[in-house]
């Protein structure tokens, strides 16, 4: 997908104070049977089509409305993802700003994992 420079300039003046993963990672520690939070912050339509698994979904247009309920401990150890990871940069910002402490990107998103031939669940 080709994004907009605006987009992008604002993604990447962001990613200075978001903290980062890659998909790699999240898969290391699934085989290890780590215990973490990886949420799908993608439209509704493109969960769907298919996730990581073990992932939850909180679309990034209702995260910020939802997360309080679902995690409401601001020390919960948060992994988002989303199609390659610029979404995910935007709402662990807005996270971050909430209070929410321990918030990390996943950076290649579904699509890193996808091509990787990772495991997806449906």
């Amino acid at each position: 997908m080709q994004h907009n420079p605006r987009f992008l300039a604002l993604v990447e003046q962001i990613r200075r104070q978001v903290q980062e993963t890659d998909i790699h990672q999240i898969k290391r520690w699934m085989d290890e049977g780590r215990d973490f939070i990886l949420i799908d912050v993608r439209e509704e339509s493109e969960w769907a089509k298919g996730h990581l698994p073990g992932a939850v979904y909180l679309g990034k247009g209702v995260i910020e409305r939802d997360i309080e309920t679902r995690y409401p401990d601001p020390n919960s150890e948060l992994y988002l993802y989303c199609g390659g990871g610029f979404r995910s940069i935007l709402a662990a910002d807005a996270l971050q700003k909430m209070g929410y402490g321990k918030v990390v990107s996943v950076d290649g998103g579904f699509r890193g994992w996808n091509e990787a031939g990772y495991p997806i669940e449906a």
